[in-house]
């Protein structure tokens, strides 16, 4: 996990107004990302150590552990929301004994992502552990790279192999995709403060369309690097039916179609079956030989972990979702959003 600083933000000065103020903006967004990510590390680790702490005043009683852990999943998630259940406090307190000295080094340069350490503290051997750490940090391995190896048993199939040159190989081959890091151009969540609109207001899915393109420069700078506009209701034709896509983008830095699909409610599973329908078709129809696959992003008012999980977008390598916000969240409540929709988004798509 690259740890950058506030001096970090100092983009070059050109006639481009608009460039150079999009070079701050995303220099600054990049800064704050890897404060947040340092500060969730952090936060997870200190949770960790007070439980283990609290639970070592307690060894004489049968299960403190458990109750305790219980009894602060409920109060927790009932005073701050989502990522304080008992399976999170078991992850966080395992990480404070696995890694009771991560923070006396002081370069924070070496630490990775919460997400990395999340899948490294289930390898229960020591010397596995600590050579996948190693290797996170020497190969920039994404989240995706370091799940693959650990599930396909890269370590022990490197450890015993006769020819590791082409076992190395064979697996830089295989997650050559995964370090493409697509979720870097990927918002989520997405601010929508420009389009003016109180949060608690009802907002119909082609009114939030026609601010966004109404806004669609300030739109093209939400979205990131790379971003342009190539029309709204994209027609799609086929020999038995006519299909509009709500919003399509081209990302010059992935070198595909980004299709977005508006949803003012909660992601169903028919909505991730609509965007792959979509995908398919673009890529089968549109898309040209030059080009990557499609990425299809459902843009919607809130996510839901069952449908991320379950429904195709879970295996999918072009399926999205993002999260939009009417407002500029506090501090607090971006870093806590950030961190959850980054878990969704990492973690289950194996």
């Amino acid at each position: 996990m690259e740890t950058l600083k506030i001096n970090d933000i100092n983009p070059p000065i050109t006639k481009d107004i608009t460039n150079d103020i999009s070079v701050i903006i995303e220099q600054s967004q990049k800064v704050l990302y890897s404060a947040i990510d340092l500060v969730l590390l952090k936060r997870n680790w200190l949770i960790g150590k007070r439980i283990y702490e609290e639970e070592l005043k307690q060894t004489r009683k049968e299960n403190y552990g458990k109750e305790i852990i219980s009894k602060l999943a409920n109060e927790l998630t009932s005073r701050y929301g989502k990522g304080l259940d008992k399976k999170s406090l078991y992850q966080y307190e395992k990480f404070y004994i696995l890694y009771k000295n991560i923070f006396d080094s002081v370069s924070r340069q070496s630490l990775l992502s919460w997400t990395h350490y999340r899948l490294l503290i289930t390898i229960n051997d020591k010397e596995a552990r600590e050579w996948y750490e190693n290797e996170a940090k020497e190969s920039g391995w994404s989240v995706r790279t370091l799940q693959r190896n650990i599930q396909t048993q890269y370590y022990y199939r490197l450890l015993g192999s006769s020819d590791k040159e082409t076992t190395k190989k064979e697996m830089e081959d295989k997650t050559l995709e995964f370090q493409i890091q697509k979720l870097e151009h990927i918002k989520n969540p997405t601010i929508l403060e420009f389009i003016n609109v109180p949060q608690s207001s009802s907002l119909l899915e082609s009114d939030l369309e026609q601010k966004i393109i109404d806004n669609l420069q300030k739109m093209l700078l939400e979205l990131g690097k790379g971003y342009a506009f190539v029309g709204r209701q994209y027609h799609i034709k086929t020999n038995t039916n006519d299909y509009y896509v709500d919003l399509v983008f081209y990302n010059f830095i992935l070198k595909c179609f980004v299709l977005i699909d508006l949803k003012t409610q909660k992601i169903t599973h028919q909505d991730v079956g609509q965007m792959d329908m979509y995908v398919k078709m673009f890529d089968e129809l549109i898309k040209r030989e030059d080009d990557n696959p499609t990425l299809g992003i459902i843009l919607c008012s809130d996510t839901d972990e069952d449908v991320i999980k379950y429904s195709i977008i879970n295996n999918s390598e072009q399926l999205f979702m993002s999260k939009y916000k009417l407002y500029l969240p506090s501090e607090e409540e971006l870093k806590a959003e950030i961190e959850y929709q980054k878990e969704l988004l990492e973690i289950n798509k194996i």
